[in-house]
């Protein structure tokens, strides 16, 4: 099906302004503010449901209110800082002529600060998320640098037996301390497997079910 003029014309008025370059940073902005947007509903959306339907009680209509919920968040937040970001780095480098390497910084920084500053659970999870993250790198780039010796052997069996040990010890003695997702996921996994009456709990339920 061939398309109308008007719309065709429309068409080539779009992609020609997409492709100014006087008007790239603010489109990349608007594309940043997309890309977030997606990408925070398709991670965000599939982690709430499993673990909504796992852990969480309630009605089908208020487990739902809450996947809804999270994933809107994780996605409008990480839009917006997208956005931001974006919109900053350029900012900065029509201010001072070139880009700098610490404008990367000050700009996430600022996003930070703005976007993900509440301390809600959707916010804490991707900051934990990305705080291991960036520990990983920085000792990989201490090391590339030469502040950290390079290891002879591979220190990744060291690393995870220590962090395996804290969690658990702190599940144990400290549970409070830790994120409610994570007690939840610790306490099925080492509490609840402690419990059973009959087959129908040891093997096909977590939980004996009440009786009718």
């Amino acid at each position: 099906m061939v398309a109308p003029p008007q719309l065709r014309a429309l068409l080539f008025a779009i992609n020609a302004l997409l492709r100014k370059r006087c008007y790239h940073a603010a489109l990349a902005m608007l594309k940043g503010f997309q890309n977030g947007a997606v990408y925070g509903a398709k991670i965000r959306a599939p982690h709430a449901l499993v673990m909504t339907f796992l852990f969480r009680s309630g009605s089908l209509r208020e487990k739902l209110r809450a996947i809804l919920q999270a994933t809107y968040t994780h996605s409008w937040n990480l839009a917006r800082f997208v956005f931001l970001y974006k919109g900053l780095c350029a900012l900065q480098s029509h201010v001072q002529g070139e880009t700098y390497q610490a404008h990367s910084f000050v700009s996430a920084f600022i996003g930070g600060l703005l976007v993900f500053g509440n301390n809600s659970n959707v916010n804490s999870q991707i900051s934990m998320y990305l705080l291991s993250r960036v520990l990983l790198a920085l000792c990989r780039l201490g090391v590339e640098k030469g502040f950290i010796p390079e290891p002879r052997l591979d220190p990744f069996p060291w690393f995870t037996g220590l962090v395996w040990g804290l969690v658990l010890w702190l599940f144990e003695c400290h549970r409070p301390t830790l994120q409610p997702s994570l007690q939840s996921s610790t306490t099925y996994l080492y509490e609840d497997s402690n419990v059973w009456h009959d087959l129908s709990d040891f093997l096909i339920y977590n939980k004996s079910q009440p009786s009718k």
